[in-house]
C-alpha cells in the first residue's frame, strides 16, 4: 500500500511544461540563407520521392521485391522530411520557436520513426542483394513479393513500438527548470537532459534505440557485403564480377549517404568539440540531405526507372509536337 501511495505521489509531482523553446537555429549567422537552402531541399525531396512512388505504383514491371523496398524507402524519406523541415520553416516564417509539450512528443516520435525506417529498409535491401548474389538459384524462393509484403508491415510495427516506448518514457520526467531545447527539433537527448528528476531509464532506452537502428544495421550491412565480396571473389571472369557488383552500386551509395554523414557528425562532436552552431548545421544536414539524394540516385543508377521516365516524357511531348506541327 505504501509503495502504491509513493508511486501516486511521484506521478502527481511530475511537472510538464506547456511549451518547449527550440533554439537550435536561432544563433546561426545569416540563418535566412540556411532556411532558403532547407526550403529547396524540401521541394526537391518531395517532388523526387513522389515521382519514384508514382512510377513504382503505376508500372507493373517494377512490382518486384527490390522496388517494394525502394517504395518503402521513398515513403520514409517523405515522412522524415515532413517531420523535420516544416517545423524548422515555421520558425523562419513566423518567428515562432515555441512548440507545445504534446506536439514536441509527436515531433520526436515521427522524426525517429521515419529515420529508423530508412535505416532498417537499407538492411532489407542489403539482404536482397546478398541473396541475389550469394544464393541466386534460391532468390525467387526466398525473396518474393509475398515475403516483402509481410516484412515491411512487421518492420513498421517493430519500429513504431520501440520509438513509442522511448517517447512515452519522456512523460515520466519532470521539467522544473529550463525548457530550452538545444537542437533544431524535439531531439530525445536534449529533451531528457532537461529533467530535474532521474532520467537514467531514458538514457538507457535512447542507447538501445541508437544501437537497434544505427549500430546494428551498419554491422548487418557490413556483414552482408562481406559475404557478397567473398562470393564475387569466386567468380572467374571480371566481366561477371562487375555485372554482379553493378547491381549493388545504388544500394552502396544509399548506405554511404545515410550512415556516413551521421557517423562523421557524431565523431566530430566527440573528437573536435564542435560549436553549437556547427553541431546544429551538421546534424540537420545529415538528416535532411539523404532523403533528397536517395530518389535521385535510384533514378540515375536504375535503367528501368530511367527508361520509364524517358517513355513518360516522350509520350507527354509527342502531343505538343503534333499541335505545333498543325
Amino acid at each position: 500500500m505504501n509503495s502504491v501511495n509513493a508511486s501516486l505521489s511521484q506521478n502527481i509531482s511530475i511537472i510538464r511544461p506547456q511549451y518547449f523553446f527550440i533554439i537550435g537555429l536561432s544563433g546561426i549567422p545569416n540563418s535566412s540563407y540556411f532556411y532558403i537552402f532547407l526550403f529547396l531541399i524540401y521541394f526537391i525531396t518531395m517532388i523526387a520521392n513522389s515521382i519514384v512512388l508514382l512510377i513504382i505504383s503505376l508500372e507493373r514491371s517494377l512490382h518486384s521485391p527490390k522496388y517494394i523496398g525502394v517504395f518503402n524507402l521513398a515513403l520514409a524519406d517523405i515522412g522524415e522530411t515532413n517531420a523535420l523541415i516544416p517545423n524548422m520553416m515555421k520558425t523562419f516564417l513566423f518567428d515562432s520557436q515555441y512548440i507545445s509539450y504534446n506536439a514536441c512528443l509527436a515531433n520526436m516520435f515521427f522524426v525517429f520513426f521515419f529515420s529508423s525506417l530508412q535505416s532498417v529498409t537499407l538492411v532489407v535491401l542489403a539482404y536482397d542483394r546478398f541473396i541475389a548474389i550469394c544464393l541466386p538459384l534460391r532468390y525467387h524462393a526466398i525473396v518474393n513479393n509475398t515475403s516483402m509484403v509481410l516484412v515491411f508491415p512487421a518492420i513498421w510495427a517493430f519500429n513504431s513500438s520501440l520509438v513509442a516506448l522511448m517517447v512515452s518514457l519522456i512523460t515520466r520526467i519532470s521539467f522544473c527548470e529550463s525548457t530550452v531545447i538545444q537542437s533544431y527539433f524535439c531531439d530525445h537527448g536534449p529533451v531528457y537532459r532537461l529533467a530535474c528528476n532521474d532520467y537514467n531509464i531514458n538514457k538507457s532506452v535512447g542507447f538501445v534505440i541508437t544501437s537497434s537502428f544505427l549500430i546494428a544495421p551498419m554491422i548487418i550491412i557490413f556483414l552482408s557485403y562481406l559475404g557478397i565480396f567473398l562470393a564475387l571473389s569466386k567468380i572467374t571472369t571480371w566481366e561477371r564480377r562487375l555485372k554482379a557488383l553493378k547491381t549493388c552500386v545504388s544500394h552502396l551509395l544509399l548506405v554511404g549517404i545515410y550512415f556516413l554523414p551521421i557517423c562523421f557528425t557524431y565523431l566530430a562532436q566527440l573528437l573536435l568539440s564542435l560549436t553549437p552552431n556547427a553541431r546544429v548545421i551538421s546534424t540537420s544536414l545529415a538528416y535532411v540531405v539523404p532523403p533528397m539524394l536517395n530518389p535521385i540516385i535510384y533514378v540515375l543508377n536504375t535503367a528501368e526507372i530511367k527508361n520509364l521516365l524517358r517513355k513518360m516524357l516522350s509520350n507527354r511531348s509527342a502531343p505538343i509536337r503534333k499541335n505545333i506541327s498543325k
